[in-house]
C-alpha cells in the first residue's frame, strides 16, 4: 500500500488544479500541503489536505467555493463548506480523479505538524511501514475518522513513536528491525497492557507516559483528559486524542489483530487449517477489488505500473520473519507498559 510515483503525480496536479483557481482569486496567497500526501503516509483513498496563507479580514470560504464550482474542479455536489467547525473549511472531491480535499486558510498547526512528522521518520526509519498498515486496519473497520470516534492519523501516528521511543528493545528502532514483531507487538501493547484509564501518552523530550491524574490538576474545573490522552508535542495543553471517543473500540480491534497474528506465527499454527493464499498479514487486512482497480486505472493514466508489484498485494509492506526469542517471549514487563 506505500504511495507510487504515478499517484504522487496524480495528486500533485489535483493540487495544482485548485492552487491555479485560488492564485486567479488572490495572486498573492500561498498554498501549502501538509497531513499524510505532505509527508507520505497516505493511502490510495487519502485525503489531500490544503491550507492557504493570505490577508482577508472575514475568511474567503464562500467566494473560494464559487470559483471552484465555475471551473469545474470540484463534481458539483461535492463541494461543501464547513463555516461553523472548529477549523473551518471546503470540502470537495476532484471531478476527474476523485481524491477528496479539504482546503483550510490560515492555520499554521498541520504545517508545523508535518514536519514534526518528517523528522520522527528520519529517526525512526521504521515508521512509514508501521503507519502504513496500521492506517490500513484502522480504514477497514471504520475506525480511522475521528468525527465518529475514531483514531485520526496524527494522533495513530504519535502512538506509534510513543511505542517506539519506551519500547525495552533498543534493536526495535533499527532500520533492520522486524516490522512483523514490530507490527504485533503495537498491537500487544495498545490491544492489552496500555492503561487508557489512567495514563496519557507524552512525546517531548524522549518520550514518557504521563498519570492523568497529575494532568488534571493543570486543568479547568469540570475539565479531565480523555479516554486517549495524547499530549500534542506542537501545542501545550492540547490533547491531540480528546475527540476519539471509541477508543475502547480501537483498543478491542487491536487486542483482535495481536491474537490473529499471534496464533498465525505460532510454532503450531502449521496444525491450523488456513487458506494457503492467503498471508499472515492477509488475516487482519485487506484491499478490495474497487481499490485495486483504482491504483490500475491511476497507473495506466499516470505512469507504467512495475511489474513486480501487485494492486493487491500489501504484504510487501511488511514481511512478518519471527526470531526464536519472539516465539519464546516477547521480553516485555508488564508493568513498563501498563504504567
Amino acid at each position: 500500500m506505500s504511495p507510487r510515483p504515478e499517484e504522487e503525480r496524480m495528486r500533485m496536479e489535483v493540487v495544482n488544479r485548485i492552487e491555479n483557481v485560488i492564485k486567479e482569486l488572490w495572486p498573492n496567497a500561498d498554498v501549502q500541503i501538509f497531513g499524510s500526501f505532505k509527508t507520505g503516509l497516505y493511502l490510495p483513498t487519502s485525503d489531500i489536505d490544503l491550507v492557504v496563507f493570505g490577508k482577508w479580514e472575514t475568511l474567503p470560504l464562500w467566494t473560494l467555493e464559487e470559483a471552484l464550482r465555475k471551473h469545474n474542479v470540484a463534481d458539483e455536489n461535492s463541494v461543501k463548506v464547513l463555516d461553523k467547525a472548529t477549523v473551518p473549511i471546503i470540502k470537495l472531491t476532484d471531478s476527474f480523479t476523485e481524491v477528496k480535499v479539504d482546503i483550510s486558510f490560515n492555520v499554521q498547526n498541520g504545517v508545523k505538524a508535518a514536519q514534526l512528522i518528517k523528522d520522527f521518520i528520519k529517526k525512526y526509519p521504521v515508521l512509514p511501514y508501521l503507519v502504513l498498515v496500521l492506517k490500513q486496519f484502522l480504514l477497514q473497520r471504520d475506525l480511522n475518522e475521528v468525527f465518529t470516534g475514531g483514531i485520526g492519523s496524527y494522533s495513530l501516528f504519535l502512538m506509534a513513536v510513543s511505542f517506539l521511543q519506551l519500547h525495552p528493545r533498543e534493536d526495535a528502532c533499527m532500520p533492520n528491525a522486524n516490522y512483523g514483531v514490530l507490527l504485533i507487538e503495537f498491537f500487544e501493547l495498545y490491544g492489552r497492557h496500555f492503561n487508557y484509564l489512567k495514563t496519557g501518552i507524552r512525546i517531548k523530550d524522549g518520550g514518557s507516559y504521563v498519570a492523568k491524574d497529575e494532568v488534571q490538576k493543570s486543568m479547568l474545573d469540570g475539565y479531565r483528559p480523555s479516554m486517549l490522552y495524547i499530549e500534542d508535542p506542537l501545542q501545550p495543553g492540547n490533547d491531540v486524542g480528546r475527540s476519539s471517543y471509541g477508543a475502547m473500540q480501537v483498543k478491542q480491534a487491536f487486542d483482535y489483530a495481536y491474537v490473529v497474528l499471534s496464533h498465525a506465527v505460532s510454532p503450531i499454527a502449521k496444525y491450523y487449517p488456513n487458506n494457503e493464499t492467503e498471508s499472515i498479514l492477509g488475516r487482519i487486512i485487506r484491499v478490495t477489488q474497487e481499490v485495486a482497480t483504482y491504483r490500475d486505472w491511476i497507473s495506466k493514466q499516470w505512469g507504467m505500473q512495475s511489474r513486480t508489484e501487485s494492486s493487491c498485494n500489501v504484504t510487501h509492506v511488511i514481511t512478518v520473519t519471527l526470531p526464536l526469542s519472539f516465539q519464546c517471549g516477547h521480553g516485555f514487563k508488564k508493568n513498563y507498559w501498563e504504567c
